[in-house]
Formats: structure tokens, sequence, C-alpha cells
């Protein structure tokens, strides 16, 4: 710390007034907020690389030259071990999106501009960051190959599928690591390959919150669809499929402004391919940094990353053409200790449970009593859409418990002619009310009581609970709002979730 502050007096001409650590991620550098006496401020790096730093600034001058939204690297000790570069702000778009992903992915219009506006700005510096950037600067290697993608792929089989007990056939696998490292390395491109793209690397600045990019000193040049791949399947992100979709089309019509494009047929099969490869990599880090160095992070983001697995699975097996792999990353998705590890993630808010009783008494309260449907399992969550003019739903299960939401004070599709023989289930109609953006935070709003209150069902064994959602015919905001509450605890929580849109005569059921 000494010798940073030696640096900053050098370049500033005195010392900083005052200085902040800031908060730490997976890596081993430490970041300094340093300010002085007029409440300029600058962030101070102290790293345990020599070469990692060197290739941090030389991209990042690179960069500047380039007229590229970076932080500009204003000074630099000798042994290379501490910079000073400028500060952009204490906004990232990490923590700028909070509110969707914790409401399990739906994002609010805001937010999802924000996602546009960033995703859009990427391949300006994958493209124009790459021309004239010497690339022999860059660390640990220059370029992405097939020697970094089956150190990535064996990463992923020692940290995780070893650190998991799940089989495989050493040979097999190890033939089917090198065929997909040669399909990942069969199409050479001259672009900067960020590597580490997500949105705790992106920070916002002014009242436009224009997107700028922080830690790129492990890039390399490679292709440009890894860096999409990082970003849009990041595990916590929880981006539904509906948003992904609309982000890579965003990016493919940006990237169009910079450079030849393939087919969009064929860009979506690369792109596959490489979310398929990215995911085996963060897994392979999540398990070195949550089951060796025990790191809670980690360990929570390990259920999510599996669902993003999941999700590949079921898309065309001939887009991976990798039969033991394949083979084995099903048995993987469907090992029982997967279901532990995602109870524990859906626990993250601090309650502390026992199998069958999450209450502990004081002895001075005596013997604490509990419902006679504790512990008695599984969950079965119901949920209607309604019309108010046809009465609330009754309660089949006897309890008399559970929620109705009124969905009347949010814009109505159904006063416009186009949308009045549509529900809420319909594609144009779903688009009036997410553009509208009312049901959105009315949603999220929701989202947060239901998670708490089912989450809480399970630590207790509870077998029923009810949501309502009701309108003014039941056709199209409360159709809208049952069937997203509905998947959305499907989705977070594994239960069985059975769906009646009352007045539209339609009922599913998603199975546990």
């Amino acid at each position: 710390m000494e010798k940073l502050i030696a640096l900053y007096k050098d370049w500033s001409g005195a010392e900083p007034r005052t200085i902040e650590k800031l908060p730490g991620a997976g890596s081993n550098r430490e970041y300094y907020r340093l300010w002085d006496d007029d409440g300029h401020s600058v962030v101070g790096c102290i790293g345990t690389s020599r070469d990692e730093n060197h290739a941090f600034v030389c991209l990042a001058r690179h960069f500047t030259r380039r007229q590229l939204p970076v932080p500009k690297v204003l000074a630099v000790s000798g042994d290379e071990l501490r910079y000073l570069q400028t500060d952009l702000g204490t906004l990232s778009l990490y923590d700028a999106i909070r509110g969707g992903r914790e409401a399990g992915g739906r994002y609010t219009l805001a937010e999802q501009e924000l996602l546009r506006r960033t995703i859009r700005e990427l391949p300006n510096i994958q493209i124009r960051g790459a021309r004239g950037l010497d690339f022999s600067q860059c660390y640990p290697q220059p370029e992405f190959d097939m020697d970094s993608v089956l150190f990535d792929l064996n990463y992923f089989k020692y940290c995780f599928l070893k650190a998991t007990e799940t089989d495989f056939h050493e040979l097999k696998l190890e033939a089917d690591f090198r065929l997909m490292a040669k399909d990942l390395t069969a199409e050479r491109q001259e672009a900067f390959l960020y590597r580490d793209f997500q949105a705790r690397n992106v920070m916002l600045r002014g009242s436009d919150m224009q997107p700028c990019f922080i830690d790129f000193q492990g890039g390399r040049k490679g292709p440009y669809y890894y860096d999409l791949a990082s970003f849009l399947w990041q595990a916590s992100a929880r981006y539904p499929h509906k948003l992904r979709r609309e982000l890579v089309f965003e990016y493919y019509n940006a990237l169009k402004q910079f450079t030849e494009v393939p087919t969009s047929h064929h860009f979506v099969a690369r792109l596959s391919l490489f979310v398929l490869f990215r995911t085996l990599q963060v897994l392979g880090a999540y398990g070195f940094r949550g089951y060796f160095e025990r790191k809670q992070h980690f360990i929570v983001s390990i259920p999510p990353a599996i669902q993003n697995l999941r999700e590949l699975l079921t898309l065309n097996p001939q887009l991976f053409p990798y039969p033991h792999l394949m083979d084995v990353l099903r048995r993987l998705c469907d090992l029982p200790q997967f279901q532990q590890i995602e109870t524990t993630a859906n626990r993250a808010d601090g309650y502390k449970t026992t199998d069958r009783n999450p209450y502990k008494a004081h002895p001075k309260d005596g013997p604490a009593t509990f419902s006679k449907y504790d512990g008695a399992g599984p969950l079965v969550v119901r949920v209607y859409s309604f019309s108010y003019r046809k009465g609330i739903p009754e309660d089949e299960s006897g309890n008399g418990g559970g929620y109705v939401f009124d969905c009347r004070a949010t814009h109505n599709p159904g006063r416009y002619e186009p949308y009045k023989q549509l529900t809420g289930l319909d594609e144009p109609v779903i688009r009036f009310l997410e553009d509208d953006g009312e049901i959105l935070t009315f949603l999220d709003a929701v989202y947060r009581l239901a998670d708490a209150h089912v989450r809480r069902y399970i630590q207790r064994g509870f077998t029923s609970l009810m949501f309502c959602f009701g309108c003014t015919g039941g056709q199209h905001r409360s159709v809208y709002s049952a069937q997203h509450l509905a998947e959305h605890i499907h989705k977070k929580f594994g239960v069985e979730v059975r769906i009646c849109h009352r007045e539209q005569g339609i009922e599913q059921t998603l199975t546990a």
C-alpha cells in the first residue's frame, strides 16, 4: 500500500486525502479509490503478476488511442505491479440490473435498455479494438487456440466432474474434448476476445449511463462468439429465453456495422457451441472456487449454471456431435446432490434450517407446537387467473390461504380493438404489456413476496399454496401475470405448479 501511495504522490504531487478499498471478486488483484483534497478520485490497482498488469496497461493504452470507453492509465510503477487509472464511478451494470436478477429474470424495460446498450457496444471493442493491436502483449497467451480450449475443458473435468464424482471414460471423454476444441478453433477470427465480459465488468457513466469496460487484462485474439456467450449465459443473471434472443439479435445487427458477418443460421449454430464450451468452463471455475476454496458465492452459482446446461442439452443433438461428453453431461445434470445444492442456493436469504424443524425455541418459551401440515410435503402451488365479475376462485385444498392480486391498476390491452380477441398468452398482448412496463413493475413486487412465501412453505413441508390474479375480464392482464408467476416459481423452486386460467378454460401442470 505504501508503494501505491508513493506512486499517487509522484503522479499528483501530494498524498491522497482519503483511501477506500474496493470490494474484490475472484481475482487476487486489489483495487483502491484515492481522493485528493478537491474531491477528485482515481482508482489504484495492486497486482501480484507483473505480466498480467503489463497486459492491462498495454491494452488500456491501445483502447484509449482507439477512443474506446475504457479507463485511462495515468501512472505505472517501475515494476508494473501497481498502476493508477481514471475512476469510472461506482455503478456497475451488475448493480443497475439487480432488481431483475433478484426477481428471477423479470427485467424492467429500463434494465433491458441498459443490456441492449451494452450488447450493442460490445462489437466496438471486439472489432475496432483489435485493429492495430499487438496481440503479443496479451497475457497469458496471445490467441484463443486448441491448447487453451483443452486446458479449460480439463479444468472442468478435474475441478467439477471429479469433484462431483461423476463417472466418465477417460479416453472417450478426451477424444470428444479434442474434437470440440478443433470445432471451436475451426474459424480463425481477428477479433479481440475480452474473455471475462460480464455485467460486473461494465461500468455505467454519466446521466445517460453509457457503458464503459474494465478488467480486460485476460483478453486475446479470438472469436467474437465467446464474449456474447459469456455475457448472455452468465449463470446468475437468469436472462429469460425471450430476452436472450432479442439481445443476440441486437448484437448480430450491431456486429454488421463493424465487419462482415455469417448467415444468421450459421451464427446461431456457432454461438450454441460456444455457449456449451463457456458453460463447462464456468462450471470448472465454480468447482475450483466453490468445492476446493469453499467460497460461498461460487457454490450458490452452481445451480443456475447447471440449469443453463440442462437447457443446452435440449437443443438439436447435431449441434454437439460429442456422444460420450453428452452422456456425461446428462448424467451430471441428474445427480441427486444437485437437488440439495439447489435447495441450499435458494436459502440464501439467511434462514438456517434443519430437515424437519426450522425453529429453535427459547427455554423459557416451553415446547414449540407446529401445524399438522409441517413436514408433510411436497408443496404444490396453484395459480389462477380470473374475472372479478365472476368472483374469486375457491380454495379447493381447504386451507383457506394464499394471495389474491388485483391487476386492474395496470394498463389494459383489452381496451384496444387489436387485442380484444387475444389473451395474455398471445405474443401481441405480451409485447403490449411488457413495452408498457406497468405489469413488470407490478410483478417485481409479487415475485419478491411469492419467493419468500414459497421458500418458507418448502422449509416447513407445507403441501399447498394458492395465488390468484384478477382483472376485469380474466383475459389479458391476469392471464399474463398468472402464467409468468407460475413459470417463475417452477423454474426457481422446481415444485409442481398447477395453472388455471378460469375464464379461458385453460389448465396446465408444470410437473415437479
